[in-house]
């Protein structure tokens, strides 16, 4: 589990896409990160980018900035990119929801989950 420390050090060191920086709680960057790090990667940037702070807000049940996705790309080793264009393979893999055990602020907001869509995934964990 990524530490609260960790998170911080990475605030600090990430370009964010947009002027202003929201984040309600650091475990919306753990969900985003679990989401990123079930993506496959891929040697190129995605030129296209996804309304990638929607899915993953979806997936994981709770609203998620912007910022955090940044946050948590900063985070992983292998993402590479600027919100929203990122290396990861534009067939995208749907995590488990088991990747959002021990993240107590994953599913708070429910009205997020019920509009998760499986079929808008191309591959599922």
């Amino acid at each position: 589990m990524i530490t609260d420390e960790e998170i911080e050090q990475a605030k600090s060191q990430t370009t964010y896409t947009l002027d202003s920086q929201l984040h309600e709680h650091n475990d919306c960057i753990r969900i985003a990160y679990q989401w990123l790090d079930a993506q496959k990667n891929t040697k190129r940037i995605n030129p296209k980018g996804y309304a990638l702070k929607h899915m993953i807000e979806k997936w994981g049940g709770r609203y998620i900035s912007t910022s955090d996705v940044c946050v948590a790309a900063q985070l992983h080793p292998a993402i590479e990119g600027k919100y929203p264009q990122f290396n990861i393979s534009a067939r995208l893999t749907e995590p488990s929801l088991e990747r959002l055990k021990g993240i107590p602020e994953a599913m708070k907001h429910q009205n997020y989950r019920e509009s998760h869509g499986s079929d808008k995934y191309k591959v599922h964990e």
